[in-house]
C-alpha cells in the first residue's frame, strides 16, 4: 500500500530535500531524491525540484509508493537463524552461499532463502536485493543481518554508513604476522589489470583493518580483524598486500591442504536494533571445516568458539 505524509512549512528559505530528510528521518536522502525525480513528493498539489526554496505555508506531500514485486524465486533452503524481530532477521551465511542474486546466479543465494521464509521481505526499496544492507563473499561464512522493512533497512544503512556497526572476523594467514596488533592503513581500487579484482592502489577508497593475533604456530597465524571501512574483499586484499595472504583465497592467495575455501569467517557483529534502539551483539562458531584445518594444525582454539 502507499504510504502519505503531510508536511507544513513554518518558514522560508529551506531547500525541498533538506526540508524532507530533516523531517522524515526514516527516509535516506537517495531515496528521497528517487521520489522527488519521479514526481511522489509534491508541493502545494505540484510535482517539484530538489533546490525548490520554500515558503512559509506551503504543503508538501510525501507519497511512498508500494514496494516494486520482488522478481527473485523464493526457494525453501534451510537457514541458521540467531535471531529475528519485526524488523530485522540475523543468519549465521553457510560457505557457498551468494548473498543475493547477480547474472549468472539466480538461484540458491541467501536472498532466495530468506524470501521462501518471509515473504514481506520483498518490501525493500531494491526489487533484486530485498533488505540487504551488507554482504558477505560467496566462499566467506558468519554472521549478516538483514532488514524485514523499508524503515528498518533505512536505519540499518544509516548505521553502517557511518561506521557505528561493528564487525569481527576469523582469518588464517600464510606466515607469521608480526607485530601481535596492528593496522593496516591503505587504500583500495579496482585493480588496474584485473578489473574483477580489487587491489591496493592509491587510487582508490580510503580502507582500515586492524588486526589481532590469536594463535600462532608454524608457517601460519589466526588473526581477529576489524574492518573500519567495506570496501570489497578489503580483509582478503589487505592481508595479501602486506605479505600475508587469507588460506584457501584463490583469488589473492594460493589453494591449500587445509580447506577447500578461503579461511574466512564472519564472528561477530554489533549494532543498534532499529525500532528499540538497543545494541545488541551476535556470535557464530567457527563452522566444521575451518575447525578441521586448525585442528591439522594442532592449533590450540580453547578461547575460540567453535561449531559441530
Amino acid at each position: 500500500m502507499e504510504r502519505t505524509t503531510r508536511l507544513l512549512v513554518e518558514s522560508s528559505g529551506e531547500r525541498l530535500d533538506r526540508f524532507v530528510a530533516i523531517h522524515s528521518p526514516n527516509l535516506s536522502r537517495s531515496f528521497i531524491q528517487k521520489l522527488i525525480t519521479k514526481g511522489w513528493i509534491t508541493v502545494n498539489t505540484c510535482p517539484a525540484r530538489s533546490a525548490l526554496k520554500l515558503k512559509t505555508g506551503d504543503c508538501i506531500v510525501i507519497t511512498e509508493p508500494p514496494p516494486e514485486p520482488s522478481p527473485l524465486n523464493p526457494e525453501h533452503i534451510p537457514l541458521d537463524i540467531l535471531y529475528e524481530d519485526a524488523d530485522v532477521v540475523v543468519v549465521n551465511k553457510p560457505p557457498g552461499m551468494t548473498t543475493h542474486p547477480a547474472p549468472g546466479n539466480r538461484s540458491g543465494t541467501l536472498v532466495n532463502a530468506l524470501l521462501g521464509l518471509l515473504p514481506t521481505l520483498a518490501e525493500s526499496n531494491n526489487a533484486e536485493r530485498p533488505g540487504i544492507v551488507h554482504r558477505l563473499d560467496k566462499d566467506t561464512s558468519g554472521i549478516i543481518v538483514v532488514a524485514k522493512n523499508r524503515e528498518a533497512l533505512e536505519n540499518l544503512s544509516s548505521q553502517f554508513k557511518l561506521r557505528e556497526v561493528q564487525k569481527e572476523y576469523f582469518a588464517l594467514v600464510k606466515g607469521n604476522i608480526k607485530p601481535d596488533t596492528g593496522l593496516i592503513d591503505a587504500p583500495i581500487g579496482r585493480d588496474c589489470t584485473h578489473r574483477k579484482k580489487m587491489a591496493v592502489n592509491s587510487s582508490g577508497r580510503p580502507a582500515k583493518t586492524s588486526f589481532s593475533v590469536r594463535c600462532r604456530f608454524d608457517g601460519y597465524t589466526l588473526l581477529a580483524l576489524k574492518p573500519e571501512t567495506g570496501r570489497t574483499h578489503q580483509i582478503r586484499v589487505h592481508l595479501a598486500a602486506v605479505g600475508y595472504p587469507v588460506v584457501g583465497d584463490t583469488t589473492y592467495g594460493i589453494r591449500s591442504e587445509l580447506v577447500a575455501r578461503q579461511f574466512l569467517h564472519a564472528h561477530q557483529l554489533t549494532f543498534r536494533l532499529p525500532s528499540a534502539g538497543e545494541q545488541v551483539t551476535f556470535t557464530a562458531p567457527l563452522p566444521a571445516d575451518l575447525t578441521a584445518a586448525l585442528e591439522k594444525l594442532a592449533c590450540v582454539i580453547s578461547d575460540i568458539e567453535v561449531g559441530a
